[in-house]
C-alpha cells in the first residue's frame, strides 16, 4: 500500500484551486489551477489498499486504482502511468470528465472524505505527457483485416487505439470537421482545452489509425458501402437524439436545443467564424436540465455575458449528505456544484414548464413554469404555484433519446432494443454479423467512463471474430448496468 498511516495522518481532501470566477469568466482556459506534486502524492497516501478495493467495482473500467496511488505516493510516475493506461485508453479525459463513482466507492469515504482519486488520476498522465512516457505504439505486425469505425467520441475513439494496436487497418469515421466527437464540440473548453483531445489523436495516428473527417455515413458513403469495404464496422456515433420540449409556443425563436448552441460556442471560442452564432450577450437565459450538459450551457453563457442565467430543473433539490436509501459504496444523488454552478446564475428545483411565451415578431419573450410535488408516481403541479420567467434564449439540456434511426441504422437493418438503441449480444455485435456497438448507440446515454469500457470491450468483440481469438481486455457484459450510477 501507499503510506501505511497517510489515512489517518492526512484525514482531508485536498483538491487543485479553481481559478477566481472574475478571472475565468473572461477566457475559456480550464478552470482549475496546478497543484503542488507534494499535496497530491499525501493525497495518494491516504489510499488504504483495502482487501476489497470498491473503488474497482465503482469504476465501469476497472481502473487498478490501489496500485497507482502506491506508485504515485513513491513519485514512480512512468510505472504508475503504465498501470493507468493498463485498463484506460483515456485518463487526461476521464480525469477532467468523469463524475468519479470511484470515489464515493471509496473504504475511506465511509467516515472521511473519499481519496482524490480522479485528481491522482488526471496527474499521473499530465505526468507522463511531461515527461515523455506517453508515446506511439504501432503494432508489430499488421493483420491485413480492415475495420471502419463509425463516430470518433471516447467510444469510437478507444475502439479505434485498440483495434489499430492489435495489428487491423482502421479507418475512424467523422461527420464533423475534426475529430472527437462530444469531445471537441460538446464539452466546453473551460472543461477540458482541446490541445488535450489533440495530443492524443496525434498518437493515434502515429500508430496507424486513419481519420476521414466530413463524411457524413448513411449519406454520401451508405452502410452497404461501408460493409463492402471493410470487414468489420463499430457502431460508435452516440446518442445524438435529443430530448424535446412538447410544450405550447416551443416554435418560437431563441428557443434551442444545448447541441445547436454548445458546438457553435466551442468553434468561436477556438477562433473560428460561426455565421449565425447563438449568443447569450445581454440576455436571459434559461436552462431546462440539471445535469452536465445543462451546467456547461450555463457557464458558456456566462462567458459570453448573458444578463442572467437561471437553470430549471424537475426534481426536488437533492440533499447534502447521502440519502439513506443510497448507502456506500453506491453512487447518491446529492447536491453538487460544478464549477459553472459557482460562476453564478440561479438553481430552481422542481418546476416544470407550461408554456414558452413570445412576442409579436415571434421571438421568445418569457417562459411560464408552475412548482410540481411527485405524488403517486407522477408529478402534480402545485396549485396557485404558476409565474413567468423573463427569457430570450431558452436552451433545452433534457438529455437524448438514442441514436438517430435515419440512414445508417436503417440502412444496416441492425435490430433495436425496447429503448431504440442498437441491440448487441456479449460480444458487442449486433444482429447483422460483423457489425458491432460500442457506447451511447448501443447503451444508451452514459458517462464517458462507460464509453471507453465499452470502445475497449467492443475491440475484443472484433479482434475475436476477425482472429477467432483475441490478446485485448475482454469485453465487460453490455447488460450490465453500473451498480452506482
Amino acid at each position: 500500500m501507499a503510506d501505511p498511516q497517510g489515512f489517518l495522518t492526512v484525514r482531508q481532501r485536498e483538491l487543485p484551486a479553481r481559478r477566481p470566477v472574475p478571472v475565468r469568466l473572461r477566457d475559456w482556459r480550464e478552470v482549475y489551477e496546478a497543484q503542488v506534486l507534494g499535496q497530491l502524492q499525501r493525497q495518494a497516501g491516504r489510499c488504504m489498499d483495502c482487501g476489497i478495493p470498491f473503488c474497482h467495482s465503482g469504476c465501469p473500467l476497472g481502473n487498478l486504482i490501489p496500485e497507482w496511488n502506491d506508485l504515485t505516493w513513491k513519485g514512480q510516475w512512468s510505472p504508475a502511468m503504465e498501470r493507468l493506461h493498463a485498463t484506460n485508453n483515456f485518463p487526461e479525459f476521464t480525469g477532467r470528465l468523469c463524475p468519479a463513482p470511484c470515489e464515493t466507492a471509496c473504504v475511506l469515504g465511509i467516515n472521511q472524505p473519499a481519496v482524490t482519486i480522479k485528481q491522482v488520476e488526471v496527474t499521473i498522465v499530465e505526468e507522463g505527457f511531461a515527461h515523455g512516457f506517453v508515446a506511439p505504439q504501432p503494432p508489430e505486425r499488421l493483420s491485413g483485416k480492415t475495420v471502419a469505425v463509425v463516430g470518433s467520441g471516447p467510444a469510437g475513439l478507444a475502439a479505434a487505439q485498440q483495434l489499430t494496436r492489435a495489428g487491423h487497418t482502421v479507418a475512424v469515421y467523422e461527420r464533423a470537421d475534426k475529430p472527437g466527437g462530444l469531445l471537441r464540440y460538446g464539452i466546453p473548453e473551460f472543461k477540458m482545452e482541446k490541445a488535450i483531445l489533440d495530443r492524443r489523436i496525434a498518437q493515434m495516428e502515429a500508430e496507424g489509425t486513419r481519420f476521414r473527417c466530413g463524411v457524413d455515413v448513411g449519406g454520401e458513403l451508405t452502410g452497404q458501402q461501408l460493409r463492402s469495404r471493410f470487414d468489420a464496422v463499430v457502431l460508435a456515433m452516440g446518442a445524438t437524439v435529443p430530448r424535446d420540449l412538447p410544450v405550447p409556443g416551443r416554435e418560437f425563436s431563441g428557443v434551442h436545443q444545448a447541441m445547436e448552441y454548445l458546438p457553435q460556442g466551442n468553434r468561436a471560442a477556438l477562433g473560428e467564424s460561426v455565421d449565425g452564432q447563438i449568443l447569450a450577450t445581454g440576455k436571459d437565459v434559461i436552462v431546462i436540465g440539471g445535469g452536465d450538459t445543462g451546467a456547461d450551457c450555463i457557464g458558456t453563457a456566462l462567458r459570453q455575458g448573458a444578463r442572467s442565467v437561471t437553470s430549471l430543473e424537475i426534481m426536488p433539490r437533492p440533499s447534502d449528505e447521502r440519502p439513506a436509501n443510497q448507502p456506500w459504496p453506491t453512487y447518491p444523488m446529492i447536491y453538487r456544484v460544478a464549477s459553472a454552478h459557482e460562476e453564478g446564475g440561479e438553481r430552481v428545483y422542481a418546476v416544470s414548464t407550461t408554456e414558452v411565451l413570445g412576442d409579436s415578431e415571434g421571438r421568445v419573450r418569457a417562459l411560464r413554469l408552475v412548482e410540481v410535488a411527485f405524488e403517486n408516481g407522477r408529478f402534480e403541479p402545485v396549485p396557485g404555484s404558476e409565474r413567468e420567467l423573463p427569457a430570450q434564449l431558452i436552451l433545452l439540456a433534457m438529455g437524448f433519446l438514442g441514436p438517430q434511426q435515419e440512414g445508417l441504422l436503417e440502412q444496416l437493418e441492425v435490430e433495436r432494443d425496447a429503448r431504440t438503441n442498437v441491440a448487441r449480444d456479449s460480444s458487442y455485435m449486433t444482429s447483422v454479423p460483423g457489425v458491432f456497438v460500442a457506447g451511447d448507440a448501443g447503451r444508451g446515454q452514459s458517462l464517458i467512463v462507460w464509453a471507453i469500457a465499452e470502445g475497449r470491450a467492443a475491440a475484443h468483440g472484433v479482434d475475436s471474430w476477425l482472429m477467432g481469438s483475441s490478446q485485448l481486455p475482454r469485453p465487460i457484459n453490455p447488460t450490465d448496468r453500473p451498480l452506482t450510477i
